[in-house]
């Protein structure tokens, strides 16, 4: 590695443009050695017209340095606007979101002085893939979309980061006793995966568990690896636990870029008035020097930043009356982490990042499977006859020609025909489950059964075929099925 390395800055929106002058501040006089291609991302590109919030010199300048450092950007509410993080994230195939999380007590307020664990997200699928479709007057459909590769991927790199930071355990968390098809998945491959790594310990909570233990027991928990709304939601838990969602920093890792954020949002409601604290930024600077292997620089920053809590020297989100010495803006800040450099910690344990940290991630492809199409899942958009299942039953009954047969009928996934409970609320929108009757069907076969459905007055919005695999059901029953 170069000593002198360029990386692409974006100063974001909100109390972004302070924190990144802070960071920038101290990696200069810690002697980083950086040289900085500064990008317009956010707030400011959506207003001149884009619905993207970048534009196509600043994706080329991105990847052409491989290393982004990024202030937190304001996404516009509504109107059709995509998360700029997200698309980030998916566009240059940053499938690993790592966010360690420590209690720094006790100098900065915690219930858990033995908190150190490594929260690692799958940052590209899931429902951040935000498919939406509006389908009846009544119901909105959004599509959690799991594939294996990335399941691969990201369990992969999570037992990787174990064996580089020397971690002893894993913990797989998913919801897979209700989404058995798509958290089930994530949760075999972590199965197979795990058998590779015999010398790391493992284990598997759901989720919601997994989040209690987050927030009440965060000491039993080295390495998590999850899924990506799940990954969002208990790294913020964690980060608050841990004393203050502003001290967390994170990356974002794929095969050929890496970005480094704070975990937190833009704060517009402080912005310009330097009460913001720069230390998730900070952190995730440091977690960008190690892996470019200026890790002497990375440990001299983080030890300098250590003893300035130690010191009490703190901002506002950790200040605590009788435990901080001193009440501090995000400049004078910045500042006392520049007067400490060089020293190290007396009370936390001091950083010391032991050489490049890049992981590297083989990629396997699982053998062909026997793929056979059983039925097909057929969506009404249904309102008559005061929603009555067995009325619409009936009537199906006499659709289903000699290829198929109704399987049943389900409301919001509950099975309400054959043999449903009254008690069952319904709304207009409709799962009729079809499934062949003969030996083999085709595509064709499943044209002509929804035609017939139209036909007859029935307003079809959404077909789903039904696949086995190696002769394993590939989807899920209805509840009550």
């Amino acid at each position: 590695m170069n000593n002198t390395s360029r990386i692409t800055i974006a100063h974001g929106d909100g109390i972004g443009p302070e924190i990144m002058e802070a960071v920038l501040h101290i990696l200069d006089k810690a002697g980083a050695e950086l040289e900085y291609d500064t990008i317009q991302i956010g707030e400011k590109v959506y207003a001149s017209g884009s619905k993207t919030g970048i534009s196509d010199e600043s994706w080329s300048i991105i990847q052409k340095n491989g290393i982004f450092l990024k202030s937190p950007i304001t996404t516009p509410q509504g109107g059709g606007f995509k998360s700029m993080n997200v698309t980030i994230r998916k566009t240059l195939g940053l499938f690993a979101n790592v966010r360690p999380v420590q209690s720094y007590t006790p100098f900065v307020r915690s219930n858990f002085s033995k908190m150190d664990m490594v929260i690692i997200r799958e940052n590209e699928e899931d429902l951040y893939a935000g498919i939406e479709h509006r389908q009846t007057q009544e119901v909105v459909q959004v599509l959690k979309l799991i594939s294996r590769p990335g399941c691969e991927r990201i369990i992969r790199y999570a037992f990787e980061y174990a064996r580089a930071f020397g971690r002893k355990k894993v913990t797989c968390m998913t919801k897979d006793n209700i989404m058995k098809q798509a958290d089930g998945l994530f949760h075999k491959v972590f199965n197979e995966i795990a058998l590779g790594y015999p010398e790391i310990k493992t284990d598997h909570l759901i989720i919601d568990i997994g989040s209690a233990i987050v927030a009440n027991r965060p000491s039993t928990l080295d390495v998590v690896v999850t899924l990506n709304l799940y990954g969002d939601i208990i790294s913020d838990i964690a980060a608050e636990v841990a004393g203050s969602v502003g001290l967390g920093g994170s990356s974002n890792v794929g095969k050929k870029v890496a970005m480094y954020e704070a975990i937190h949002g833009s704060a517009p409601d402080i912005a310009g008035k330097d009460m913001a604290n720069p230390s998730g930024l900070l952190n995730a600077a440091v977690m960008m020097l190690g892996q470019m292997g200026k890790t002497e620089t990375a440990d001299k920053i983080k030890n300098a930043w250590l003893r300035a809590l130690e010191d009490g020297i703190h901002t506002g989100d950790v200040f605590k009356i009788g435990q901080s010495a001193e009440r501090v803006g995000t400049k004078e800040f910045a500042n006392a982490i520049v007067s400490r450099l060089g020293q190290k910690p007396e009370t936390l344990l001091a950083a010391q990042t032991d050489g490049n940290q890049n992981i590297l991630i083989k990629e396997t492809r699982v053998p062909k499977e026997l793929k056979l199409l059983e039925g097909v899942d057929i969506f009404l958009d249904w309102d008559e006859d005061q929603r009555n299942p067995d009325v619409l039953g009936n009537k199906l009954l006499g659709l289903a020609g000699d290829r198929f047969k109704l399987q049943m009928i389900s409301n919001r996934g509950q099975k309400v025909f054959p043999n449903g409970f009254e008690e069952t609320y319904c709304t207009d929108h409709w799962r009729c489950r079809f499934l062949k009757t003969v030996e083999s069907i085709s595509a064709t076969d499943l044209i002509e059964l929804q035609k017939s459905l139209i036909s007859a007055g029935l307003d079809s919005i959404k077909t789903e075929n039904l696949y086995s695999f190696d002769g394993i059901r590939g989807y899920s029953l209805g509840q009550g099925e």
